[in-house]
């Protein structure tokens, strides 16, 4: 399903990236020409040359105009040196075509040291701490006038936005509520208060709130006066007036799911308000009298505690056509560390239909339909826009992460005008994405849209809120019995990826979500191949093929311990099939728990599944395929962390069109930049992580 372009946004924001070590495969520099360096320093100067390590310049910016006037000379690979330390940015630094390589060289931006990788950062450290309340340990400190910000690191550890209970119960009316007590009346900046509402089943198949199970979408609140609540506009509409199906389903007739929001309209909770900051590790940023408060945890450095504001919405943008893409620039051995997204703070709020798209502006609820146009409004940990050609993620680290860990590919174009327009021979593999999302809890570890010949491969995924790899897109119209979108997609590959313990929080997901047309035949459409899938706590499938997936072949995966283990077959609506088919699918050589008998069911096709008790029943070298594997080759050795796994990131030969980091309208490949969390454990310094997010299409269930 698709939305009108001014409807829907991606709402992902502030996602932390972790990738611990490198955001680039090593590549050595080209041997058919002498290599340059330009050398950057915490300590240099910017009036100095930049190009001996002991002159070295001080500024990103500084060094990116030294490489420019280098380019169109180069004869070797160029190479940015960083030496260790904190890079802080007051703007994104922006790259273009300029940047880029030549004569099949490099621009290669990387630590000088690579075991102590430098940090680029774009928060600010609050000081100025003072005792403000003795009786609830509350510390404050002035901050500057302008910091807006919706996350906080003390330490290097995520601290929680104060929430709570709500103190009154509430009465839904189509402008907000009425509360059974004015207490609320008194709160301070009642503009800045939101509502969550958490879907998913419980653990008891309990239905919360949400816009479907799947969903946990958030409104501010607009106004307080007495015992009413006025909440912000659009999102409360966007969230509580979707127009319901004439079927009697009661589900929305242009997006999916019910037509407000679930358990009687009650939020699950109140997040960012001063009163209800009571707890340890909690912080409130009261913007109006430009002050933080703060209440440590037990074992926080008081007399010097390290305090991080993240507070730009970019780090380092890439911006490119398709006739001057951004191309040939790699990021080695380097953390980006500290951004936000700030539209969930504005009354758009976070309008959630799945994945963390949403709907965006006035009367979007009233609006949008079952069309083919999206605007990229939103972020991720990486992410990779349309067009991004011969890009590879590999042996990276994914964690802390606010919202999806990696995207690839938009679904604002399912027929692009030009191959330079595809989204086109990517590689995700060997990569551990792992805890997240830890804010906007609907996004999923891996978020595919329109593709092709992509690989997503030796990934190990876990502990998940929802969904683990999402592909795919345009299948919605077959709810009211019309063909899925047509759309390039063709030729991926998911194989012998280890996913588990997903759908921790929500619902109706999967290990891997498909739903729209993968190709044009069985052999060029997709392959969930040689999976291990286990450990599902939420309802949902295995592998998931939901509305208009076609031509998908599962082969000779693991499925165990997940409530069901595929689902579902869905009639084909192409013409001549006209709902007398089902999309065709291939299910065969599985190892599961549960399935259907053998045979073919109007185009759905069971052959030579095997029932299985458990892994024990699987042959060993099937489980052992399934694993991320070069995490295990390279360890660096991070303050606090000890030796840790190392992670690399290179951008491909082509992509345009696309920010590496960065939030405006448009396709952009990698946008926010934040820092890392590992869990369990001591305390451990998390500050030196990465984080990049982007603008993206908001998606609709």
């Amino acid at each position: 399903m698709a939305a009108k372009r001014s409807i829907f946004t991606r709402a992902l924001a502030v996602l932390a990236v972790t990738v611990l070590g490198a955001l680039v495969a090593p590549v050595p520099a080209h041997a058919d020409g002498a290599s340059t360096s330009v050398y950057l320093a915490p300590w240099g100067d910017d009036r100095a040359g930049g190009r001996t390590w002991w002159q070295p310049v001080r500024s990103l910016e500084r060094a990116r105009d030294l490489v420019r006037a280098l380019v169109p000379g180069m004869t070797g690979d160029i190479t940015v040196r960083l030496f260790p330390g904190e890079y802080p940015l007051t703007q994104p630094l922006h790259l273009d075509a300029r940047d880029s390589g030549t004569g099949g060289h490099r621009v290669v931006w990387t630590s000088l040291l690579p075991q102590v990788p430098a940090t680029i950062s774009g928060g600010t450290r609050i000081t100025g701490w003072s005792l403000v309340d003795p009786t609830r340990n509350l510390w404050a400190a002035p901050v500057p006038a302008d910091l807006r910000t919706r996350q906080l690191y003390v330490e290097g550890i995520r601290a929680q936005r104060a929430r709570g209970p709500l103190p009154v119960t509430l009465t839904a009316t189509p402008s907000g509520y009425v509360a059974s007590a004015d207490t609320m009346a008194g709160w301070r900046n009642p503009s800045d208060i939101e509502f969550g509402y958490t879907g998913g089943d419980g653990y008891w198949s309990l239905h919360t709130g949400g816009l479907g199970g799947w969903t946990e979408p958030r409104c501010p609140i607009g106004s307080i006066a007495g015992t009413t609540i006025t909440m912000a506009q659009p999102c409360w509409d966007n969230s509580t007036r979707r127009v319901v199906g004439t079927d009697g389903s009661g589900r929305t007739y242009n997006l999916v799911g019910p037509a407000t929001l679930g358990n009687h309209e009650q939020p699950s909770y109140v997040e960012n308000a001063f009163e209800v900051l009571t707890q340890p590790g909690q912080w409130y940023l009261d913007q109006a009298a430009h002050r933080l408060y703060y209440i440590p945890r037990p074992d926080d450095p008081l007399w010097r505690l390290d305090v991080v504001a993240p507070r730009l919405e970019t780090l380092v943008s890439g911006d490119g056509t398709p006739e001057a893409p951004v191309h040939d620039i790699s990021f080695r051995s380097l953390r980006f560390a500290y951004a936000t997204w700030l539209r969930p703070s504005t009354p758009e709020g976070l309008s959630e239909i799945q994945a963390t798209y949403s709907l965006t502006g006035t009367g979007a609820y009233a609006t949008q339909g079952l069309c083919q146009f999206f605007v990229h409004l939103g972020a991720a940990g990486l992410d990779l826009g349309d067009g991004s050609q011969d890009a590879t993620v590999a042996g990276s680290v994914f964690t802390d992460i606010s919202g999806n860990g990696i995207e690839l590919g938009g679904v604002d174009l399912p027929l692009p005008a030009t191959d330079a327009q595809h989204t086109s021979g990517n590689q995700i593999t060997d990569n551990h994405l792992y805890a997240l999302p830890v804010e906007y809890h609907g996004g999923v570890a891996i978020d595919v849209g329109y593709t092709e010949h992509t690989v997503i491969a030796h990934n190990q995924i876990d502990h998940t809120a929802y969904t683990g790899i999402s592909i795919g897109w345009g299948g919605w119209p077959d709810k009211i019995a019309q063909p899925a979108t047509p759309n390039y997609s063709n030729g991926n590959t998911l194989a012998d990826n280890l996913i588990f313990d997903h759908l921790q929080l929500l619902s109706d997901g999967g290990g891997i979500y498909t739903q729209g047309i993968t190709g044009t035949s069985l052999a060029d459409g997709e392959h969930v191949t040689g999976n291990v899938i286990h450990d599902q706590l939420g309802h949902g499938h295995g592998v998931y093929t939901d509305n208009g997936c076609t031509y998908e072949s599962i082969l000779g995966n693991v499925l165990y311990d997940t409530q069901d283990n595929w689902g579902a077959r869905h009639a084909d609506y192409t013409p001549p099939a006209n709902g007398s088919t089902n999309d065709p699918t291939d299910i065969e050589h599985n190892w599961w728990m549960q399935g259907d008998p053998a045979g073919n069911n109007k185009g759905v096709v069971e052959a030579d599944n095997h029932l299985i008790t458990g892994p024990q029943d699987v042959p060993a070298d099937v489980i052992a395929a399934a694993t991320a594997r070069r995490l295990r080759r390279r360890r660096v050795g991070v303050r606090g962390l000890g030796t840790v796994l190392c992670g690399q990131w290179r951008a491909g030969h082509r992509v345009h069109g696309h920010r590496l980091t960065g939030r405006s309208a448009g396709h952009h490949f990698g946008r926010r930049l934040r820092p890392y969390l590992l869990r369990g454990g001591t305390r451990t310094d998390r500050r030196h992580g990465v984080h990049l997010h982007r603008d993206r299409a908001q998606r609709a269930r």
